[in-house]
């Protein structure tokens, strides 16, 4: 079964409390409180949105992130009572969309997840598209990308990516040598413009650490502080 959100928080009348507004609003919401009944849902059930919290009892919603990371690109927005910069760089670094700090405003937080379901439309949508075209070349002649698979090869290296990471590789590739900026990506590859800088960040790295021989001194995806980023080709 398809649900629009899986709220994974150990706040049970919290939790119980936003998936009732949520519902009023036409998002069809799941709720888990701990991390065993959050993955068995994932395993028989898919969702566009995961709501999870830091803290889960015993265990850590950041290493629930980082397995699911494994897994997924599904956009995670994390919510949190813990207030500190650290932690949300943390959130962001190891796959998080998003962090808001409880307490939260329910229709705030409901219009952030709104956002991140159209991305995750977006999402599919150029996936759904990238599988039904033909081949073309990228970094080397006459090495192909592979759209059925997402996969391309660089340097002679076969590399195969998830669909956010493709579709962002993709338009990277098809303005090279020219600045793009940070709104023109998230609107080509995302579908909008409401972001945070943290998102797109992460995926950036993500597509390094895939592409570049060495992601902290890339050789193709070069950031260009304060407008956003150009894929250098020769």
């Amino acid at each position: 079964m398809h649900y629009n959100c899986l709220i994974i928080d150990d706040e049970i009348e919290l939790t119980k409390m936003t998936a009732e507004y949520f519902e009023m609003f036409g998002v069809s919401t799941f709720v888990a409180n701990d991390r065993s009944s959050s993955l068995d849902f994932l395993k028989e059930n898919t969702c566009d949105v995961v709501l999870l919290d830091v803290n889960l009892g015993d265990d850590s919603g950041f290493e629930l992130c980082k397995k699911l990371r494994e897994e997924s690109d599904i956009p995670i927005l994390f919510i949190s009572a813990r207030q500190s910069d650290d932690d949300v760089l943390i959130a962001l670094n190891i796959g998080g969309d998003d962090y808001v700090k409880k307490p939260y405003s329910l229709s705030i937080l409901l219009a952030k997840v709104k956002v991140m379901m159209r991305r995750s439309t977006a999402a599919a949508a150029a996936s759904s598209s990238a599988s039904a075209q033909a081949d073309v070349s990228l970094f080397s002649e006459p090495s192909p990308i592979d759209k059925a698979t997402m996969s391309f090869t660089v340097d002679g290296r076969k590399v195969t990516l998830k669909a956010r990471e493709f579709a962002l590789c993709e338009y990277l590739y098809d303005h090279r040598n020219t600045i793009v900026t940070k709104n023109e990506i998230f609107e080509a590859v995302w579908g909008d413009s409401f972001f945070s800088d943290g998102t797109l960040n992460v995926h950036i790295r993500r597509l390094r650490e895939k592409i570049e021989e060495d992601p902290n001194n890339p050789k193709y995806i070069k950031t260009i502080w304060g407008t956003g980023y150009m894929m250098e080709m020769p």
